[in-house]
């Protein structure tokens, strides 16, 4: 067994047509997630709504495993700790951050404020990898920033910080986890995807089913449409997704992660303003603008 010795160690590569095609399906996925936690959120608690999304989404993965030859390794293998903390920083923790901030964040938005992940993950990769800070990405960085600062104003421009700060500072978090788990699966021992994305949902949804009983009590039935955005965040952007987004961290390395992350907010407040008539104000098109203006200028500096 190997480890990857930092983000930036050659790759397989993918063709342009595979590239294209996961991109199309994880954009979809992701940034359908957003509307589906909106609509779910409504009548299911956080908690729970994360505990029963993660158990989906490790059962999926668990039988695409089976299916595909593969075997989990014994519980004493390192790798059980590794995707431990994946399934904790890359799953369970935020998208409880992320369901509770959208209790009173539109699924638009909060997708904008999560779309700000590849510049949280420049930073994390100057301090934790070999891929250090340039003049290119600081400014990107910067610039990014401050697109996400204008989702905190008000739409007249006062100095005083929206009414919904805090749970978008919650979203901000999550996105924070994100970057944070790109990181830590690019350093992870190398694993077939089927297998790492097994061990890290089947341990994220233990920890999820373990908070949730423990901090919201036994669940209640969910009514159809709760039902409906459950199961399709489990089987969709959290099971099958997962398997993807691995396997292209693999293939292609973090950067394609983080520029597949480009279109996922344009998806989620397309759908948000078509299916849930959510408003539209200068500060979305702005912070959209702004943070993907910043993302393209930190990769200016040299990509994967």
């Amino acid at each position: 067994m190997t480890t990857r010795p930092s983000l930036t160690r050659p790759r397989l590569g993918l063709s342009k047509i595979q590239l294209l095609g996961v991109s199309a399906f994880l954009v979809l996925v992701w940034g359908s997630a957003f509307t589906m936690v909106d609509v779910a959120v409504r009548t299911v608690s956080p908690d729970w709504l994360v505990a029963f999304r993660m158990s989906f989404g490790a059962g999926l993965v668990l039988v695409y495993a089976v299916i595909a030859g593969h075997r989990l390794p014994p519980l004493r293998d390192k790798r059980w700790v590794w995707y431990s903390v994946l399934g904790l920083t890359g799953a369970s923790l935020p998208f409880v951050l992320i369901a509770i901030g959208m209790k009173s964040v539109d699924s638009g938005l909060s997708a904008i404020i999560v779309g700000a992940m590849p510049l949280i993950t420049i930073i994390l990769a100057h301090f934790f990898t070999d891929e250090k800070l340039t003049a290119w990405k600081l400014l990107g960085f910067v610039m990014g920033f401050g697109g996400i600062i204008i989702l905190f104003l008000p739409t007249e421009l006062s100095l005083t910080l929206v009414k919904d700060w805090q749970a978008q500072l919650l979203i901000l978090m999550g996105a924070t986890c994100y970057a944070l788990t790109t990181v830590i699966a690019s350093r992870a021992p190398e694993t077939p995807s089927p297998v790492a994305a097994t061990m890290m949902l089947f341990m994220g949804a233990l920890i999820s089913v373990v908070w949730a009983y423990a901090h919201s009590g036994p669940p209640t039935v969910p009514n159809a449409t709760a039902l409906f955005c459950i199961i399709a965040l489990g089987l969709g952007s959290t099971g099958a997704a997962t398997v993807i987004y691995l396997w292209v961290i693999d293939m292609a390395g973090p950067s394609a992660i983080a520029r597949i992350n480009y279109f996922v907010p344009v998806c989620s407040v397309i759908l948000g303003v078509w299916l849930l008539n959510e408003p539209l104000d200068w500060r979305i098109f702005v912070s959209l603008a702004v943070i993907i203006l910043g993302v393209i200028i930190s990769k200016l500096g040299g990509a994967d």
